[in-house]
């Protein structure tokens, strides 16, 4: 499942302006003993260029929101994903 966080818009240092959109991705797991979810981050850059997804980053909804929250204020495109959760982790 996906969850659509929000939208925003940059220039980047070349003058282009670019729109990413941040889904927040929700994976159902179980086992033996109980269920939870697994959440991860999806940035996709309009229209159509590129996208960028790490699922399974964590169990933790305040951990993901934390994640999200840095990701949406800095505008981390689709390239940028994979450096800034692994600094974060």
């Amino acid at each position: 499942m996906e969850i659509k966080i929000a939208t925003r818009q940059c220039r980047d240092s070349e003058g282009t302006n670019r729109t990413f959109t941040y889904y927040l991705t929700v994976d159902q797991e179980e086992s033996p003993r109980f269920f939870f979810e697994n959440y991860g981050v999806r940035i996709v850059e309009e229209p159509g260029c590129s996208s960028a997804c790490l699922p399974g980053i964590t169990t933790s909804a305040s951990r993901i929101d934390q994640l999200m929250t840095l990701l949406v204020d800095n505008r981390v495109g689709p390239s940028g994903l994979s450096d800034v959760v692994a600094d974060w982790l």
